[in-house]
């Protein structure tokens, strides 16, 4: 992993402002960051913690190595495929880390359901 990569991924999760060369970060008046790359936006980190990615159709080496230093991504290929934490993915957006335990989400293990048999009412 590239420095610039992991640079990158650091000022995206703490939401501050980023440049080196063809990677920043922005963060807009909403709290959201984003990580850009060649001016293509690549993740985003909203407000709320949500993570996403995309490769924006860009297979390359560079964006591979930009979103593998960010938590929850793990990106590998495999005959010109790419594989999003262990899972065939074409590069469009796609939620890695969700705070919400109830969304849709990839890289996180679930808390286990609780087995008290004396609770008779789940609340949501």
């Amino acid at each position: 992993m590239r420095e610039v990569s992991r640079l990158a991924s650091k000022a995206l999760m703490s939401h501050k402002k980023f440049k080196r060369g063809n990677t920043r970060v922005e963060v807009d008046s909403d709290g959201a960051a984003y990580l850009k790359l060649f001016g293509n936006t690549i993740a985003c980190h909203e407000a709320d913690g949500t993570l996403k990615i995309t490769n924006c159709d860009y297979s390359t080496v560079t964006t591979k190595d930009r979103l593998n230093a960010l938590p929850h991504v793990g990106i590998y290929q495999r005959n010109y495929t790419w594989y999003l934490n262990g899972e065939e993915w074409d590069g469009d957006w796609d939620i890695v880390y969700n705070p919400d335990p109830r969304g849709k989400q990839w890289g996180r293990v679930l808390p286990p359901k609780n087995t008290d048999e004396s609770i008779e009412e789940v609340i949501e």
